[in-house]
């Protein structure tokens, strides 16, 4: 066992627990990799002990080691039990409970039934302590009880950790009160599946309590990766602002009325607003550390990297609150799935391009002469105002996903809607409508030069942006 008294090493912590409890799930969320280990609903999938590094300023602070899960601790106990009685009765003396585990290691048992166990063991043994990864939903049983006595003979420091507690059938007190019965008072919530915002801040702080050896390398960790975060969100605000600077800004003109350029034009535009849209999506994937084919993707709210919704289709909108606006012309306009600006209004999607070039276009016509009024023999065509809202609620809802590191059980789409409802209605924010006089602010028609003016309309809609999301992220932790 490592005695506790180095800051100048790395605090080695091993990962135990029973089979199926997300031990390497919580690994995942501590070391930002959402690709370290296996995840399944399979029992025993971690075979082996794999290890991890935590770094902060670019020093190895703490090692984690995940390890089996424990399979059968009620037998394992009774073989201690066993070897502490027949050591006693031949010495003479009562083994402690790491000469009992030393003895079990030596024994054929450790590479034959409980080969799994004494993986466990053996790490536990080598390093300063343990994390006791507990599913909350199961009750407290008997092998759970005998699971942390074998552990508890390591002498090592535990800290529970206490997983899928926002699960309604979690049974948190039950287990609280079992541990306290065990001695073990120091215990952290830390739900891998819908993590809080500070629970690897008091998960951290928790260990300090135990290791205070450690306290200043965990402290120095928890103060990198709060510094880290902050950067990196601010980071995919500005993702998210500079694709809406770039929507908005776009214009694109067709002469004269033709009804089948126009939707050639509209279903041109559409296509640049859906890829501008894909590469800000994959933008924040890599900023966070998600590849498409992540175990953990299928949560967020993304299939293959891509939305499941077509960012065009009236009920996308409709899911998102996002209204057309009200009257006969609106209502029209919602049915046939308009989403782009001609002249400015709405006038069209790719859903309703049929329509169009089949004579949809003189449909139209009883709208004013302000949709096909020539003044200058061309067409305007833009990004109307609820797309720009269903994109800046489509990302900052994928921001969410992200920064629950892909493991929460997302709200529904709707309901994180109401929860920025400032850009469902009402006017769009200054340098949205700032950036539809200046369409050399677009990126989207190719090449970009960042005038200062520009760039400070990035920065000012980052802020907004990051006001919403912070007032739906404490909403959806209070929920």
């Amino acid at each position: 066992m490592r005695a506790e008294s180095s800051s100048r090493r790395p605090l080695h912590l091993a990962v135990v627990g029973h089979t199926n409890t997300g031990k390497t799930s919580l690994l995942r969320t501590l070391t930002r990799d959402a690709g370290f280990g296996e995840v399944s609903s399979r029992p025993s999938t971690t075979r082996h002990v794999e290890g991890a590094r935590l770094m902060a300023d670019g020093e190895v602070l703490v090692e984690l080691f995940d390890t089996p899960g424990m399979e059968d601790p009620i037998a394992l106990l009774e073989l201690l039990e066993d070897i502490a009685a027949a050591q006693e009765a031949q010495a003479q003396q009562r083994l402690d409970g790491p000469a009992r585990v030393e003895h079990f290691l030596a024994a054929p048992a450790a590479h034959g039934r409980f080969e799994q166990e004494a993986k466990v063991l053996r790490q536990l043994l080598a390093s300063d302590a343990g994390l006791y990864v507990i599913d909350a939903r199961d009750p407290v049983l008997a092998k759970h009880r005998d699971e942390l006595a074998v552990l508890g003979s390591c002498a090592v420091p535990l800290l529970p950790v206490l997983n899928f507690v926002r699960a309604a059938e979690a049974n948190e007190s039950a287990w609280r009160e079992a541990l306290s019965r065990l001695g073990l008072h120091a215990v952290v919530r830390f739900d891998t599946v819908a993590p809080e915002r500070d629970g690897e801040r008091r998960l951290y702080e928790k260990l300090a309590t135990l290791l205070d050896g450690f306290r200043p390398a965990l402290e120095t960790l928890v103060a990198c990766r709060e510094r880290e975060a902050g950067l990196r969100h601010r980071a995919a605000l500005r993702l998210i602002a500079e694709l809406l600077i770039d929507a908005a800004a776009y214009r694109s003109t067709l002469p004269g009325d033709d009804a089948a350029r126009i939707a050639e034009g509209i279903e041109g535009l559409n296509a640049r607003v859906r890829e501008r849209e894909q590469r800000c999506v994959e933008a924040l994937l890599d900023l966070y550390r998600f590849g498409f084919d992540d175990v953990d993707a299928d949560q967020l709210p993304l299939i293959d990297g891509r939305w499941e919704n077509d960012l065009f289709h009236p009920e996308t909108l409709r899911q998102m609150g996002v209204k057309l606006g009200t009257g006969a012309a609106a209502g029209a306009a919602a049915g046939a799935g308009i989403d782009l600006m001609v002249g400015g209004l709405t006038l069209g999607a790719a859903a309703a391009l049929g329509a169009l070039a089949g004579g949809g276009w003189q449909a139209m016509r009883h709208f004013g002469g302000r949709v096909v009024g020539a003044i200058t023999g061309q067409r305007e065509l833009s990004v109307s105002d609820p797309i720009l809202r269903l994109l800046v609620l489509r990302q900052l809802h994928l921001l969410q996903a992200l920064e629950a590191r892909g493991h929460a059980a997302m709200k529904p789409i709707h309901a994180f809607a109401d929860e920025a409802r400032k850009w469902q209605q009402g006017s769009l924010p200054a340098p949205i409508e700032m950036a539809r006089a200046h369409r050399e602010w677009s990126g989207m028609g190719g090449r970009v030069e960042d005038s200062a003016a520009r760039i400070d309309a990035i920065e000012r809609l980052s802020e907004l942006l990051g006001e919403a999301f912070d007032s739906a992220a404490v909403e959806h932790d209070a929920s």
